[in-house]
């Protein structure tokens, strides 16, 4: 890619994450919920579509069962670190997953699991849905009230659980790239939403659209998610190593992952 090309690239990428910007403000906020060292025997769930999914097993295989993506390798190094702490691990993901299928799935997949982290990764599959003119897209207000809801009934089932919410993403690549605008437009409307519901909700938001944007300064999107929208292994594990990194905010004894 000639150099003066590459730049407008980047520069496009950048601006299409920009409403992602993390403000300061969110992020020192005095009174969050927090776990501290001596916290056991806690159960973390994590939850979305296939980015989370991570073709993970659907029986009680211990070798598949989070999947292979950022969930696993999340759970895979916080367990080894933490053996003694009892750490619960549960991947329910689905492939092809929309907002309005977890919410239809959340008493089984979610509350009934009663998780003490809870990590949410939707958005893309709602973005898809619009731009393919489904039958069963939903609007950006619809998309927020439908979100609010599985929020706010895991926090009636748990009030003291810890929210951390994963920005949704997409980079230029394969058919995304033909469409790029409408799908970083559509994106971004989405990504403003979960924004603000972790404000509302007091949850770790976890910046994907930044990490992989930073990413691509050195090398090229593909490297990172190779279609578009699902990532490679290195970008499952750029997102890891965030997502690690923004909840050892929230829980004490993660702290040690700092990259």
């Amino acid at each position: 890619m000639a150099n003066s090309s590459r730049r407008k690239f980047l520069q496009s990428l950048t601006i299409a994450s920009s409403t992602f910007f993390i403000k300061p403000e969110n992020l020192l906020a005095s009174e969050h919920r927090r776990f501290k060292e001596a916290d056991d025997n806690l159960i973390f769930l994590f939850q979305g579509d296939s980015i989370t999914d991570g073709n993970r097993g659907r029986n009680t295989d211990p070798n598949h069962i989070m999947g292979h993506g950022y969930a696993f390798s999340v759970a895979s190094r916080i367990a080894a670190d933490f053996a003694e702490k009892d750490l619960v691990f549960y991947n329910r993901g689905i492939s092809g997953n929309k907002v309005t299928d977890l919410q239809k799935r959340w008493e089984d997949d979610t509350l009934a699991l009663k998780p003490d982290v809870l990590s949410i990764l939707i958005g893309i599959n709602d973005v898809a849905a619009v731009i393919q003119k489904s039958e069963f897209a939903k609007s950006p207000e619809e998309f927020e009230t439908i979100y609010r809801d599985i929020l706010q009934r895991s926090r009636t089932a748990n009030p003291q659980l810890i929210l951390v919410l994963g920005l949704p993403f997409v980079t230029p690549v394969g058919q995304v790239k033909e469409n790029w605008k409408q799908w970083s437009g559509e994106l971004e409307k989405r990504g403003a939403v979960v924004q603000k519901l972790a404000g509302e909700f007091d949850a770790v938001l976890v910046d994907y659209p930044s990490v992989f944007t930073k990413a691509c300064k050195r090398k090229e999107p593909a490297y990172w998610i190779w279609d578009g929208i699902h990532p490679t292994i290195a970008g499952h594990e750029l997102m890891a190593r965030e997502w690690l990194k923004q909840v050892g905010g929230r829980i004490r004894f993660l702290k040690r992952y700092k990259y």
